[in-house]
């Protein structure tokens, strides 16, 4: 019997939002106007859904009074914040498009940003940590003709800018808002860019509020829900499948501090009595390895999301043990809004560890030969695609790069995948990923699991280096336990032995402190390599 296609399609019997977010947000006001909406716990702020959207109502006075209209470019340049999230909801009650940059993002990228997606109006931070963005905006604001105002959060340039909703009537935003359509762009967001400049996918409201409530939906969210954010707004992850989750359904958004801090995350999942818990899998391990995790009250804390890069299995049985039993995994990419796949609450651990769960309510997906585009068969390796509602509009003013990926309403990811014959999704890798060692494909998240096993092993990341005889051989990347020996290649290779087959054996192993990563948690595999060629001197071996 020959197997079945990688293809399959959500289910449809909850329908898809057919509103804009505003209007999403009014009708979840109307419901539940007293309970919790926001808490900014470093910041002391606590609203309720009334108290937030009128906030919002008040900043789309103050941005309409400012000349911002519909379809102008609003960039935000800021940590995880309140007024991240009311400039998030304000804009999208006037039809401005909220551009997301990056907090990591210097003067040249900064630069770029501005310049490519036309920004004319920019909310950004004073500043956090080192990064003087008031500073950094000003020495690239004469290279950027579309910027016509900039307001730093916390200073007196917010507090005039929310001074000048006097001069607009509530009225005004409601008749802006009731002229808007869901299928109009209303947020950009650069793609990290681990090749080039990063591009800027452009998504509408009902991309990003189906995206968000579908989400909620497999999380099993209700209104009695509070939902800890510490992943970054400025991503899917935190303005997505955080607050857009959380207002469709009436639940709370919790942020727990303006970058991620495990301390200040657990005691907030305590103190706010959180029931739902985020993060990528190097913020849950940095949580449940601090020396007094115990002390930590945790017992409210229901389900979550973990997403970015797959879950270690050591790190899935730890949230079970803590009695967090329906934390899910999700697999998706900024193109695509950004969720297309999810476990779900119920599923089985090895579902949970294996795969990123199975495609989403109103998707459709399928794993495809990266070179004929054919559908292959459930079980064997290929492109991960998805198609429906979350596909993006297009990269904004790259009508090129968008052919490069769009096919047919498909979104072509670049990341490898098998289907298996219940339609769950493992993804395997980047194709660019992919080490070729000799004539044989190795794909790293499988050597990474098995490092895992590893007693002194914290975390694990694989890649390929170059090499003259094979093309290509493999270094491991090793964060040790504390107190543990470092690892040695020899050692290494003694564990492995009669567990791997030979040539899935890492020949090079780093021990290092911290991996390279993006802001939102993954690993930078491409600066890895770069570091690897030049410490191990395989410069010539290329």
């Amino acid at each position: 019997m020959t197997a079945q296609p990688s293809h399959t399609s959500g289910r449809t019997d909850i329908p898809l939002l057919e509103e804009t977010i505003p209007d999403n947000l009014d009708a979840t006001v109307a419901r539940f106007a007293d309970r919790e909406a926001l808490v900014d716990v470093q910041e002391g702020v606590r609203w309720t859904y009334r108290e937030f959207s009128d906030r919002t109502v008040e900043l789309a006075r103050a941005l309409l009074a400012a000349g911002v209209r519909k379809g102008d470019r609003v960039g935000i340049w800021a940590p995880n914040c309140a007024e991240w999230t009311l400039t998030q909801y304000a804009t999208a009650r006037i039809g401005a498009i909220l551009v997301n940059i990056n907090p990591s993002y210097r003067t040249h990228e900064l630069e770029y940003v501005l310049k490519q997606a036309g920004i004319s109006f920019l909310v950004s931070a004073a500043q956090f940590k080192t990064s003087n963005y008031a500073e950094m905006v000003e020495e690239v604001r004469g290279n950027c003709p579309d910027l016509r105002e900039v307001v730093l959060i916390g200073t007196p340039s917010w507090d005039g800018l929310l001074a000048r909703a006097q001069e607009v009537p509530a009225e005004q935003v409601a008749e802006v808002q009731a002229g808007l359509d869901r299928n109009e762009p209303i947020n950009i967001q650069y793609t990290s860019g681990t090749t080039g400049f990063p591009k800027g996918a452009t998504l509408s409201h009902r991309n990003i509020l189906n995206n968000g409530f579908f989400v909620g939906e497999l999380c099993r969210y209700t209104e009695a829900d509070r939902i800890c954010i510490p992943v970054p707004f400025y991503h899917c992850f935190g303005m997505v499948m955080g607050n857009l989750a959380a207002t469709t359904h009436g639940a709370a958004m919790v942020i727990p501090a303006a970058g991620f801090d495990p301390v200040a995350t657990l005691k907030a999942t305590q103190d706010e009595r959180v029931t739902s818990l985020y993060g990528v899998p190097t913020m849950f391990i940095a949580e449940w390895a601090l020396p007094d995790f115990e002390s930590y009250d945790l017992s409210t804390v229901r389900t979550g999301i973990m997403a970015g890069s797959p879950c270690p299995a050591e790190m899935m049985k730890k949230l079970i043990a803590s009695g967090i039993e329906e934390m899910t995994i999700c697999y998706g990419m900024t193109e695509t809004s950004p969720v297309s796949t999810q476990t779900r609450t119920d599923d089985t651990f090895e579902r949970k560890v294996g795969t990123v769960g199975a495609v989403g309510p109103h998707l459709e997906i399928k794993v495809v030969d990266p070179l004929t585009r054919e559908t292959v068969p459930r079980g064997q390796t290929g492109e991960f695609c998805t198609k429906g509602y979350s596909v993006m509009l297009g990269y904004w003013n790259q009508p090129d790069k968008t052919n490069e990926v769009l096919e047919d309403g498909w979104m072509h990811t670049g990341d490898l995948a098998v289907m298996d014959e219940h339609g769950y999704v493992q993804i395997t890798g980047r194709i660019k990923d992919m080490v070729i060692r000799g004539g044989e494909n190795i794909y790293p998240r499988e050597i990474e699991e098995f490092l895992y096993t590893h007693p002194d092993i914290l975390d694990a990341q694989v890649i390929g280096v170059p090499d003259a005889k094979y093309g290509e051989e493999l270094c491991a990347w090793i964060r040790m336990k504390e107190g543990a020996e470092p690892l040695t290649a020899d050692k290494l290779r003694e564990f492995a032995t009669g567990k791997l087959a030979h040539y899935k054996i890492p020949r090079y192993v780093q021990v290092v402190d911290e991996f390279p990563m993006t802001v939102t948690g993954k690993v930078r595999k491409v600066e890895m390599r770069e570091k690897s060629v030049a410490e191990l001197g395989l410069a010539d071996q290329r």
